[in-house]
């Protein structure tokens, strides 16, 4: 084992948080979005979505400049992680960003941990300060039950104004306080650890905070009290919504740290005493001979510091006593030391919100006095300046960076510089501490010694993690006087974070039953966007000397080396490995290493058995005390396993060929088939095989039946005289039941022979049957080419029966037996189910055969040969077994029926296709069609079905054929019709035979109404995840009007309207009275989803649902509710209700509120049909219309009056007229440039009447129908229609209006046949007019006719119906008579 670093976590979207601390960078980004400025302070709104990767590699150049920035970005960031990973802070300048772990899945599919933005936000209170430094302190939880993780993680900020300020993980102030004027340096923290030894001094936790000239220590006990009784109140007040609770006081100590020039980083290392010895030569050295001296030695804190003059400085405070000072710390200023001044800060803020602070007088708080403490000595280097100061996790060593570019490694205790590393310029430094495993220790030979045993105490080595950012590498140094164990090139811009504690508010009690996961030290690396840590193994502290274990990794190298080389002699490579592998000593790196032996493909078997079998010569010749039992047996079961190997290759390798032929009536009478059942096996198997071959591409595999050793080994594994699978994958499970079976069901080896020899090696009978049916039901298509398989597995599976532990001896006939229910689990359970009927057909076979053999010797002592007989074949029939043998059989058929349908194919027409339809369909298996409801089976087929696009009338024909008892049509007729209908259609090809196939086969399932119901479903489903295409949701509306019960019609309807449209019809109406006309398409796609022409489908959709529904619910008075059979062989089918059953429990539709919905849709539907303006479709309804909309179509809701407002009559008048002019001009407009567009729109307008349309709606709006049908008839005979024009006067009922509006057309026609021809022989006849019709005529307009090409004949037959419609006493009688003597004029011109 050597040293290794790994990521433990990644980043989601660190670009983000890149963005937000720099924006900058943010616009500098040719590729990023444009963003609004306005909303660039509020991070939360941007987009955390995927990873960018395009920072996924590392600069090239140099010299660039702005990538050298965006990479190096975090450098310049305060950063800080929780020793338990659970929280990590950015900060720069006044923003910072928390984030918090989550797991996820990668695009590997394994879950792993992800750092994602809890919070993120502006952490300034005051005005121009920023962040200094942060630390994450996870608080240990104070109940019982806790598992070990911290209860909460608090975020401590320290300021350049000097306020430390503390947070939770979701940004909430907790307190905060001015602790001293300048700004703060560093924030470091100490937690409680166990004593390793007795006489080591035990550490209080406690909280440092570094300014420029002093330092600032909160006890860790009243800090941990404080925040939760902070986190309580804040917690309190937010639910009470009072934020005027203050926080309680926090006690410190404050020290002045003098006769330093400058500080830059600090170091607690805690409370020290002096050993009586020490303590004595420094009182002779400073007070004499007369000396006094107490007899216990004083109890000091120690403080380091690096900076300037000096390099670095140690400080000693007394801890618990007022009196003087002793004469060995006289030096420093012992008139001006006292005990630890306690007090409580007297400038808080927080607990208000941010507008009340600003409204808050600004005032500094009164300042504490910081108690002198002067330099004790330090190491005099006035050109060096310090940067950083790590200290070890057992604090007797700390770790210097200055601006040399050295690491100097100082002894703590004695205050000495003991080591310097060169060329490390910029470099960040960290601390691992390993604890000996003592189960990897080995015994020591000559020499006795504490740690050459397992029982002795745990060593413990220190690593020093240096990382050297100006070179991209990653170094770990052994201390003192190690080399280097470890290196490893990590890029340029990380960042090295070791936060050197763990969790807050642990004891010696409570520190002993914890163990949390925490990370000594990490690398952050936001190239990669990955947090990774470094492991290293106990052993590398170890000298190379004493190390076995060094020497044996040694040989583990070498032995790596050589099965990479080429090897050119066999004998002298198995040789120079055995010698290898002989060397080493510990026994764990011995299995190492015979593991990498046995798992490389360079070495042939007879090596690796040569190998195997030195191995155990050799400790089977050591002394039994000295050898590993476990190294032992793994040689062993290894040995056995490549015996095992050699016997199977051995087998297969020999030249086995059956002589016996193969006929059918041999495998009738294998399978105890009679010729028919076996002619509709056969049958069904081919049909099969054909439509299976051609949604299938098929490899051809040479390696069959072959595997090599090293694969082999890695599947099995042999414990205590038992040969065991390990836990593989199915395609690695096949392969070792093809390695074993394959030759024998292709009869190309010895069954008998193979079964003996796997039985001997330890294989269960049980394990056999699986790898054999494993290997049977993938090699489906090489089954069905070869039938002789079937005799095989005939053979192999009765010889498998017959094995020892196959079958208990207890067994009877009226229990189930485990060993048959074992094969029929995997046949059900298979997707492959030809070879799944075939293998349940011989599994039948063999158990019929070996229950009649035991009935025979059961019975042959004491019955004739005769009675015997009858009484076998009764014992037969009552057998369990058998009953469950022929529901598989039968469910296996079904199921193969079914997927052939499934996988048959109609020839496409060149229409388009969508992507759904493109997907293949899941193969199918009888536990999947168990488990998937009573709907399972028809629910498959819709799939198909979309798959197909087949029409619902098509579904209808096959069905009808079917039916052979049809009396009303013959069987000619349904031929032609189903013809018809495939040749508008598709080429259908053997789809209509495999349809009524399995009409025939599930008659309950996939009966008709079922069938429509789940197509319409399925169609809806699709519609629902592209509502562009319109088709779908058309198709689904087809099958809902093909179902027949009406119950079934209406649920499903229901659901449709609940489930997908009601929430997109909302928000059209909304949408389309929001803007007063036809939506355009951008509009409809932000608000609805879809398109304008697509919306307009939908909206006619709409309306053929309601419309259906509203039918069925008249019918459904009249039917009974149907019901559900199921075929008996699916009687235990389980799962989710069917989409049938779930459509009968709907409630019965409100019909008033339906028809209210359904007049809302065709006002929809008419406005974006025809491009309506200026029209508002809930401004057609009144308060009681609008509040009743969209409600639940099953409630009562209260709807508009009879008695309607005249002004919403005239408004609804005013929209009926626009569409019947609107619809007339799409029928009856004539244009020279009329398009394919066009046509296709005036076809699209004959599946909707929209007059008779707009009468119908007259009648429910309270607007007078008459009205609408003489426009009607005006707007025919302006567009020239005269012929629909006199058919539609016949529904007029007000004639006499109606003549005076087509007197006025009559007058516009010849108006622009006189005035606008300017013919000499019309300004004659406009001579001979009477004054009064010329004065008549000048007043028409002729410019409001839409078609001013009618025949002068058509306008005189029209003169003579409006002279058929007035009475003669009308006062524009007179004038109608002189437009009869003025167009008969003019047709004599």
């Amino acid at each position: 084992m050597a040293c290794s670093i790994v990521q433990f976590c990644s980043f989601q979207d660190l670009q983000s948080a890149r963005d937000f601390l720099f924006p900058q960078l943010r616009e500098e980004n040719p590729g990023a979005l444009k963003r609004d400025p306005s909303k660039s302070l509020n991070w939360e709104d941007d987009n955390w979505g995927a990873w960018d990767e395009t920072e996924s590699q590392e600069p090239e150049e140099e010299g660039n400049t702005s990538k050298t920035q965006k990479n190096s970005w975090l450098q310049e960031c305060v950063l800080s992680l929780s020793p338990t990973s659970d929280l990590m802070v950015i900060a720069r300048e006044q923003k910072a960003a928390f984030l918090v772990p989550k797991w996820k899945h990668s695009e590997k599919g394994k879950e792993e941990m992800q750092f994602a933005v809890g919070w993120s936000g502006s952490l300034s209170v005051e005005e121009g300060e920023y962040v200094t430094s942060a630390l994450c302190i996870p608080l240990a939880s104070q109940k019982r039950s806790s598992t070990g993780r911290p209860d909460w993680t608090c975020i401590v900020v320290g300021f350049t104004s000097g306020y430390v300020r503390f947070y939770t993980e979701s940004g909430v102030l907790l307190l905060a306080q001015l602790l001293n004027e300048d700004k703060v340096l560093q924030l470091k923290c100490r937690t409680y650890e166990i004593p390793r030894h007795p006489g080591v001094t035990e550490q209080n936790e406690e909280l440092s905070i570094l300014y420029p000239a002093a330092i600032v220590t909160i006890d860790g006990f009243s800090l941990f009290q404080s925040l939760r009784a902070c986190r309580n109140q804040v917690a309190k007040a937010a639910a009470s919504g009072n934020e005027n609770i203050q926080p309680p006081p926090l006690a410190y100590k404050k020290w002045g740290l003098q006769d330093i020039a400058t500080i830059i980083d600090h170091a607690s290392i805690g409370i020290m005493t002096l050993s009586p010895f020490d303590q004595m030569k420094t009182a002779s050295n400073i007070g004499g001979f007369n000396a006094a001296i107490k007899n216990s030695p004083p109890a000091m804190s120690q403080y380091i510091t690096v900076g300037s003059s000096p390099f670095t400085g140690f400080f000693y405070a007394l801890e618990g006593s007022t009196q003087p000072l002793l004469s060995h710390v006289a030096l420093a200023v012992a008139s001006k030391l006292t005990s630890a001044l306690f007090s409580a800060a007297s400038g808080w803020l927080g607990w208000k919100s941010k507008h009340e602070e600003e409204t808050v007088q600004k005032q500094k708080p009164k300042m504490e006095p910081a108690t002198p403490l002067a330099v004790r000595f330090g190491l005099p280097d006035s050109r060096r300046h310090g940067e950083s100061i790590s200290l070890s996790p057992c604090n007797t060593l700390a770790a210097v960076t200055d601006d040399f570019g050295r690491v100097i490694l100082l002894d703590v205790a004695r205050g000495i510089a003991v080591r310097m590393w060169k060329g490390y310029r910029d470099a960040q430094i960290g601390w691992i501490q390993i604890v000996e495993d003592l189960h990897e220790r080995v015994p020591e030979k000559g020499e006795f010694s504490p740690f050459g045993n397992t029982q002795g105490p745990s060593r413990v080595a220190q690593f020093l993690v240096i990382y050297a950012p100006r070179r991209g590498i990653l170094e770990v140094w052994n201390t003192q006087q190690g080399p280097r164990v470890g290196a490893f090139n990590v890029g340029k811009h990380c960042r090295l974070l070791y936060p050197g504690y763990k969790i807050m508010g642990l004891n010696n009690v409570t520190s002993q039953s914890w163990q949390p996961q925490t990370y000594q030290i990490c690398l952050v690396d936001p190239v990669s966007a990955s947090v990774k840590t470094v492991n290293v193994p106990f052993h590398l502290a170890l000298s190379d000397k004493k190390s076995e274990r060094a020497k044996d990794l040694h040989l583990v190298k070498k032995l790596a080396a050589l099965l990479k080389t080429k090897s050119h002699s066999l004998d002298s490579f198995e040789t120079e490995i055995k010698e290898v592998i002989l060397d080493i000593k510990y026994p764990a790196t011995k299995k190492q290493a015979l593991e990498s032996i046995l798992s490389s493909e360079r070495i042939s078997f007879s090596c690796l058995r040569n190998i195997t079998q030195t191995l155990m010569d050799s400790l089977k010749n050591q002394e039994l005390e000295s050898v590993d039992e476990g190294l032992l047996q793994f040689c062993a079961s290894k040995l056995k396993l490549l015996q095992l190997y050699e016997s199977v290759s051995h087998l297969n390798s020999l030249d086995f060929h059956s002589d016996t032929p193969f006929s059918d009536d041999d495998l009738a009478v294998l399978l105890r088939l009679d010729d028919k059942e076996l002619l509709k096996l056969r049958v069904l198997l081919e049909k099969y095989k054909q439509e299976n071959t051609k949604t299938t591409v098929w490899f051809s595999e040479d390696t069959d039946g072959v595997l090599p050793v090293q694969t082999f080994l890695e599947y099995l594994d042999y414990e205590k005289d038992m040969l065991s699978i390990k836990k593989i994958s199915e395609e690695e499970y096949v392969a070792l039941g093809s390695f074993f079976f394959w030759k024998c069901l292709h009869g190309e080896s010895s069954t008998e022979d193979m079964c003996q020899t796997l039985e001997s090696a330890g294989l269960s009978p049980q394990q056999l049957l699986s790898l054999l049916l494993s290997v049977w039901l993938s090699k489906e298509k090489d089954i069905l080419d070869k039938p002789q398989s079937v005799c095989c597995l005939h053979t192999m599976l009765s010889l498998l029966s017959k094995m020892k532990v196959a079958m208990e001896e207890t067994w009877d006939s009226q229990s189930v037996s485990p060993w048959w229910q074992q094969m029929r689990t995997a046949c059900i359970q298979s997707e492959n189910n030809g070879a799944a009927l075939l293998s349940a057909h011989v599994g039948h076979s063999v158990a019929a055969q070996m229950s009649s053999s035991a009935t025979d010797k059961k019975f042959s002592q004491t019955v004739l040969g005769a009675d015997a007989e009858a009484l076998t074949d009764s014992w037969e029939a009552l057998s369990l077994d058998t009953e469950y043998w022929k529901l598989l059989l039968r469910q296996l058929e079904d199921c193969l029926i079914l997927q052939t349908l499934l996988h048959s194919k109609a020839n496409p027409p060149a229409a388009k296709v969508s992507s759904p339809q493109t997907e293949p369909l899941p193969r199918l298996s009888v536990k999947k069609l168990l488990e998937g409801g009573k709907g399972g089976v028809a629910d498959s087929v819709a799939k198909w079905i979309f798959k197909q696009d087949l029409s619902p009338e098509l579904l209808k024909c096959v069905n009808k054929e079917r039916d052979v008892d049809n009396p009303d049509e013959p069987r000619e007729g349904i031929a032609r019709s189903l013809l018809e209908v495939s040749e508008v259609e598709i080429d259908l090809g053997a789809v209509p035979d495999l349809l009524r196939l399995a009409y025939e086969q599930f008659p309950c399932s996939l009966e008709l109404d079922v069938l429509h119901a789940h197509c319409c479903w399925e169609y809806v489903v699709q519609w629902n995840k592209d509502p562009e295409e319109a088709r779908f949701l058309v198709r689904s509306i087809e099958h809902l009007k093909h179902i027949l019960n009406a119950h079934v019609q209406n649920g499903i309807a229901l659901m449709m309207w609940n489930t997908f449209l009601v929430k997109r019809f909302s928000a059209a109406t909304y949408l389309m009275d929001k803007v007063g006309k036809s939506p355009k398409d951008r509009l409809c796609r932000r608000d609805v989803g879809m398109s304008d022409t697509a919306m307009t489908s939908f909206l006619g959709s709409c309306l053929d649902l309601l419309q259906t529904s509203l039918e069925a619910d008249i019918s459904r008075d009249e039917m009974q509710v149907p019901v559900l059979d199921t075929e008996d062989a699916w009687l235990s089918v389980e799962g989710p209700v069917s989409i049938v059953e779930l459509a009968l429990e709907q409630k019965p539709i409100h019909y008033p509120l339906v028809e209210h919905h359904s007049i809302l849709c065709s006002i929809l539907y008419a406005s974006m049909r025809f491009s309506l303006k200026s029209v508002k479709p809930l401004g057609l309804f009144d308060s009681k219309g609008k509040n009743a909309f969209f409600k639940d179509l099953t409630s009562i809701q209260l709807l508009p009056s009879e008695e309607m407002d005249p002004n919403f009559i005239s408004v609804r008048q005013q929209f009926l007229l626009k569409v019947v002019s609107a619809a007339v001009q799409a029928q009856h407009s004539i244009s020279k440039d009329k398009g394919p567009s066009e046509e296709a729109a005036s076809s699209h307008w004959k599946d909707l009447n929209w007059p008779d349309l707009a009468v119908d709606l007259a009648h429910h709006l309270q607007v007078s129908e008459d009205v609408i049908r003489r426009h009607y008839v005006g707007e025919l005979y302006n567009y020239g229609a005269d012929l629909l024009g006199e058919e539609a006067i016949l529904q007029v009922h007000d004639k006499e209006v109606l003549a005076s509006q087509l007197l006025v057309l009559t007058g516009q026609r010849l108006a622009h046949a006189l005035f606008h021809t300017h013919t000499k022989e019309g300004m004659e006849l406009l001579a001979r007019l009477p004054p009064t019709l010329c004065t008549w005529l000048k007043a028409m307009n002729p410019q409001d006719l839409q078609n001013t090409d009618v025949p002068i004949a058509a306008t005189a037959k029209l003169v003579h119906k409006v002279m058929e419609l007035l009475p003669e006493k009308h006062g524009q009688y007179s004038l109608a008579l002189h437009l009869i003597e003025a167009v008969e004029a003019m047709a004599t011109l």
